[in-house]
């Protein structure tokens, strides 16, 4: 567990240390250059475009923050770069040129969406752009199957399961053996997860205490002010913040 000892050395900035008043928009270059003057580690997210790119974007639509209309998965990574946010002048990036901007400076743990789709390849081209990075990283997924196959194909890189209690009807459409393995954690044989990062606001919750207590680190989501981050502190190892900055 040494080899993480980063994940839970500095406060990290949820989609980088973003302010969308001030035209910072999550997950964007400016987010990530405020998180690195700060000297916080990086929350990010993964999607894939329909030339098999690995984008930094948390969304499977664009909508909510580009000027365009559809999955990302129907654009390709050109064509990405081509739409504007509705606020801000970044564009989005890849994962490679995320990569040239942290330039190691500080810590980067990167979520991998998920369709539910056992569909790997993603999660396959973020192994390859990582491969010669030289930065401390780790991948994490809300997908068990994800996490497995990360643990399977590349058991040296730092891995997390991405939780909740999967009680939201989000989980509805997920098999019932699948949604039942998240509830009560019986996917660990398989996934085999360094660290967890879990929402705050269903803690304590014993499997992760138990997994906690087995001495994986813990880091909890998202945290928005210092009141909640005294009280996650109680059952986890380190923040994902926004909205504020830690003291």
């Amino acid at each position: 567990m040494r080899k993480l000892d980063w994940l839970t050395a500095k406060p990290i900035a949820h989609r980088g240390l973003h302010d969308e008043a001030k035209g910072v928009v999550e997950n964007c270059q400016k987010a990530f250059a405020a998180a690195i003057a700060h000297g916080f580690s990086i929350e990010c997210d993964l999607e894939l475009t329909k030339d098999g790119e690995a984008v930094v974007f948390h969304d499977d639509e664009v909508d909510r923050l580009l000027d365009g209309k559809g999955a990302v998965k129907n654009f390709t990574s050109a064509e990405l770069k081509q739409m504007n946010y509705r606020m801000g002048d970044d564009r989005i990036q890849t994962l490679g040129e995320l990569c040239e901007q942290v330039a190691g400076r500080v810590a980067m743990v990167i979520e991998i969406k998920s369709l539910w789709d056992d569909d790997y390849t993603l999660t396959d081209r973020a192994l390859k752009v990582l491969a010669s990075y030289k930065g401390p990283y780790a991948l994490m997924s809300f997908d068990p199957s994800i996490v497995a196959h990360l643990a399977d194909k590349a058991p040296d890189v730092g891995r997390g399961i991405t939780a909740d209690r999967a009680t939201d009807a989000y989980y509805d459409p997920l098999p019932a053996a699948k949604r039942i393995s998240m509830q009560k954690f019986t996917h660990l044989p398989q996934t085999r997860p360094h660290f967890a990062s879990f929402n705050f606001a269903e803690l304590p919750f014993e499997p992760i205490t138990a997994f906690r207590n087995a001495g994986h680190p813990v880091i909890t989501w998202t945290i928005r002010s210092e009141a909640e981050a005294k009280l996650a502190v109680q059952h986890s190892d380190q923040i994902t913040f926004e909205k504020f900055i830690p003291a």
